[in-house]
């Protein structure tokens, strides 16, 4: 079996122990870095299959961090942070993060997170059955394969997230999700405030759709409803 490899990114060093101990006795193995330009040396240097980045560290900070590991990898990634604001959460899951937690937390919460993100990771990099792997529709090319998207022959840069999401809505065409639906299949977990995050997650996927500058709308809101493919 796999071993499953998690990257503890906080300058602190009594949180990035104590996560450690709790996920450790998972079973997973666990690499720490102190500041942010470590994180992004471990990443580049070994496979990681999930990050844990504070906000606040010295040389890098995690929103930096994010950036340069979205590059090149799609693993997920959690903040964990003591910036407890709706815009740093925003933010976050903007730039590319999966899920944001704040500071004080509940150590067992931030191991079932990453239980559920990993989960959903291990899905999405299986391979899809041959019938189902692109997915073509208006211009846009959604391969589940090779986790990757296309419009009008042009790369988009996605998320793991946000490609769940575009590839939730586009394989069951015209049908309409809800938030908590939508929340619950690509999270796995528990609904209870997701809607934010979801919304977040949508308005940023149809920027990157470019639905501002041209006619194309993929995603179509029904108000009071929820999301449909409209491609």
């Amino acid at each position: 079996m796999k071993r499953i490899t998690i990257l503890i990114a906080d300058d602190e060093a009594e949180i990035a122990d104590l996560v450690e101990l709790h996920l450790t006795k998972e079973g997973y193995h666990i690499i720490k870095a102190f500041n942010g330009r470590e994180a992004v040396q471990a990443v580049q240097s070994q496979t990681v299959d999930l990050a844990i980045l504070d906000i606040m560290m010295p040389e890098l900070d995690g929103y930096e961090v994010t950036r340069q590991i979205r590059e090149k990898h799609h693993m997920p990634i959690i903040f964990l942070s003591a910036k407890t604001s709706d815009l740093d959460k925003i933010t976050g899951l903007v730039i590319g993060a999966d899920d944001y937690m704040t500071k004080p937390f509940n150590p067992m919460e931030l191991v079932a997170r990453v239980n559920s993100q990993l989960r959903r990771s291990m899905q999405f990099s299986q391979p899809a059955a041959a019938a189902s792997a692109v997915l073509e529709a208006g211009g846009l090319s959604i391969n589940a394969e090779q986790h990757t998207v296309m419009l009008y022959g042009q790369a988009i840069d996605l998320t793991p997230k946000e490609f769940d999401i575009l590839y939730l809505l586009a394989s069951h065409p015209k049908q309409v999700f809800s938030s908590e639906n939508i929340f619950q299949q690509v999270w796995g977990e528990a609904y209870y405030e997701g809607a934010n995050t979801v919304m977040v997650h949508i308005r940023t996927l149809r920027k990157k759709l470019g639905e501002d500058m041209n006619k194309t709308k993929f995603i179509k809101t029904i108000w009071g409803v929820g999301y449909t493919f409209n491609g």
